[in-house]
Parts: C-alpha cells; structure tokens; sequence
C-alpha cells in the first residue's frame, strides 16, 4: 500500500518547472525561497471541495488545472507574477490513477506559467484541494481593491457568463447547441488566469479584482474598499454568441451579471489613463470592454439605453442560506 511519503515522491517531487529563486523545495519542513528587494511577495489560498467546487466525478486532469487556476486568477488581480505554490489534497483513498492525472492538469498549468511546487500536504478525508500560490510584484506596482475614485472607467476582460452557462447545461437546466457546447464546458473546467493582462493593467489600473464569484457581487468588494459606486451598462456587457444564442437576452446579462465561473479580472481606469490601458491590452490581443463608470454615491446600478433598470443579480457565497 502506498503511504503519504511514498504519494508525495512519486507524483508531486519529480516536476517540469525548476526555478533558481527556490533554495529548498519539496522534502523538508519548509521551502526556502528568495527574491529581489525590489519585489513584494503577493500569497493567496483558495480550497475546492468535491460537489462544491467540481462535480465528484470530475476528470482529475480538470481539477488538477482548476486547482491552480483560481489560485493564478487572483495574482493577476493583483498584477503579480506566479512563482511558487504549496498544494494540500486531502483524498478519501490513494487512487494512483487519480493522483496522476491530477498532477498532469497541475503541472501542465504550473509550467506554462514558470511555477514550481515547493510543498504542501496530503491527508485521508472527504475529497478537497487547497492551494498556496505566491507572486511577485514590483514594490510600486501592486493592484488593490481599495484604489478606485469616481469618475474611473470599469472594465472587464474577456467574456462574461459562459462558464455558469456551462454549468447550468451539465446540470440538465438549459439546453446548449452542440456547436457551443464543447467551449462552454472548457471555459469552466479548464478557466484560463489572465496572467498577462494582470501585469499589463497594473501599470494603469486604480483598482482590480478578478471575478469568481459574479460580476455584481465581486464589483461590490471593489466599491466598499474604495467607498464609491457605478453603473454598468448593460448594452455593453462582452456577452458570448454561446451565451446570447441560448438565453434571450435579459437572461444571459442576468447570467453574467452574477453567474460566477468566469475568472476574468474586473478593473477601474482614470480618465488620463483609458487609452493607455486599452493600447496595452489590444496589443496584447486581449480582448476587453469597458462596461460602466464609477460615482460617488455608494450604490451600484445598471442602465439599458440610458434607462434605470432594477436587476436581482446576485453573487455566490459561501455559507449563504439563500
């Protein structure tokens, strides 16, 4: 039978991304990592937890890739570089074949981004994944919540709502054309971290965050840290042919507004500082929108051809009784 010892050599100490900033990796108490004086550490956790996060039968590959992921999202919020992660899986059996597959979505992931895995833990229990990730920022660069003024531009990358689209389908609630279907899946089982984008906004960007958990209620975070309000703009939401070909159109903004699954980063941009932002990410060819400003009053709001509309958008959370 396999031991915790012999699990972490076989599938987790033998890795493709070696980085000279890492002085100690797997195999002791700790991991010994240096880096330059001129950069902050950025450190975040995220836990998935099977039937909460992924479906149980969830290909391993996937959740392995999702794992880092959400993690990788939320450095790029904050405009860091990904160097190192600390992965904890708790499993309820040592399933070789799960384990490996696992490990391939992680490291496929790890080593596109030049991350290495310093540590971690593995434990028996009901199935669950926590990740560590680390980055490095430039110490003047680093991106908040709690930077945004009105009168800033909201912008969002990429599209909104597919990967709740996604989920709705797997979960037999609407009905996808088949032509979609294989995209939509894949934006929610293998999200791609705007890595590049979070480096390239944070030399223009007020504020940022990256969107987890739906649009309204991530935007909501970014307004009570920097104490100010907005109004989207519906018309302008970046909505998929995925998502508008399936729902009628009230629907799929409601879908985006609080879906969640998107991983996008959501960001606030000065006045002076819209066109560069926009140049930096067109010729990354990132697709972006701005969707909305920012004001002063606290509350957020949305408009449809310069008319008030009420929406019932509302975020995930955990714990919630709703």
């Amino acid at each position: 039978m396999m031991t915790e010892f012999d699990l972490i050599k076989r599938f987790f100490a033998e890795q493709p991304v070696q980085r000279k900033d890492v002085l100690l990796g797997i195999g002791d108490d700790c991991a010994i990592v240096t880096t330059n004086e001129h950069k902050h550490i950025a450190v975040t956790t995220d836990t998935l937890v099977a039937g909460v996060h992924f479906f149980e039968d969830a290909e391993p590959r996937a959740v392995g890739h999702k794992s880092l992921a959400v993690s990788l999202s939320d450095l790029a919020a904050m405009g860091a570089e990904p160097s190192w992660i600390s992965i904890a899986l708790t499993l309820p059996k040592v399933d070789e074949a799960w384990v490996s597959e696992f490990c391939a979505g992680v490291f496929e992931l790890a080593e596109y981004y030049n991350v290495q895995l310093i540590g971690g833990d593995t434990t028996s229990g009901p199935l669950s994944i926590t990740v560590t990730a680390q980055g490095l920022i430039p110490a003047d660069k680093r991106l908040t919540r709690a930077g945004a003024r009105a009168g800033d531009w909201l912008f969002v990358t990429g599209d909104l709502g597919d990967g709740a689209l996604a989920l709705n389908y797997l979960l037999n609630k609407v009905e996808v054309e088949s032509a979609y279907r294989e995209q939509i899946i894949d934006k929610l089982l293998y999200p791609k971290p705007r890595v590049l984008a979070g480096q390239l906004i944070r030399e223009y960007a007020t504020a940022a965050i990256d969107l987890s958990d739906g649009l309204i209620g991530d935007l909501r975070h970014i307004c009570e840290a920097s104490n100010v309000g907005a109004n989207i703009v519906l018309e302008d939401l970046p909505l998929s042919a995925a998502l508008t070909e399936t729902l009628p159109l009230e629907q799929a903004q409601q879908l985006a507004l609080s879906g969640g699954d998107d991983y996008e980063l959501l960001f606030t941009v000065t006045e002076d500082n819209k066109v560069g932002i926009e140049t930096a990410l067109n010729n990354a060819g990132i697709k972006h929108s701005c969707i909305g400003q920012l004001n002063g009053n606290g509350k957020i709001t949305t408009t449809l051809n310069n008319q008030a509309v009420k929406i019932s958008a509302k975020a995930f959370e955990h714990f919630s009784k709703d």
